[in-house]
């Protein structure tokens, strides 16, 4: 049925229920699995009163946030090991998270997207967002989403 599944992470540990299971749904399904990490692109802008950062700054902090992702990569990695599972990762820099998910699903020819979602509404939600509401809305390929 999925061949190739997506599980997408911020390293939170909602996600990281979401990639056991994801884990796990690729070892019943004989299945390959890819664990995806998107991170920010630093935004330079001047009108939310922050203070500008340079060149160098700008690449360490970037820097910073990729060594974050691939350790979270790494301990999903373990984890497949673990159970048996062979899983290939990859980071992605992106501002706007939604879209890159969508995107790489597309270019890696995925089965299925697994995600958590933390199941806001109301104002939480307005104020947050829902990176995994805009990959429901616009993804061509089905998406389980798990609380």
């Amino acid at each position: 049925m999925y061949k190739k599944i997506l599980v997408t992470t911020d390293g939170s540990p909602l996600a990281n229920k979401g990639v056991k299971s994801a884990i796990e749904l690729a070892k019943s399904l004989d299945a390959e699995l890819i664990a995806l990490k998107v991170i920010p692109r630093y935004l330079q802008t001047y009108f939310e009163g922050s203070i500008p950062l340079d060149n160098s700054q700008i690449m360490m902090l970037e820097k910073q946030w990729e060594d974050e992702a691939n350790a979270v990569l790494a301990k999903i990695q373990k984890q497949g090991d673990k159970e048996g599972v062979e899983i290939s990762t990859a980071i992605v820099k992106a501002n706007i998270i939604s879209e890159a998910i969508v995107s790489f699903a597309l270019k890696r020819k995925v089965d299925l997207i697994v995600m958590t979602s933390h199941g806001r509404n109301g104002i939480k939600r307005l104020i947050l967002g829902s990176e995994t509401t805009q990959v429901l809305t616009h993804s061509h390929v089905p998406v389980l989403v798990l609380r």
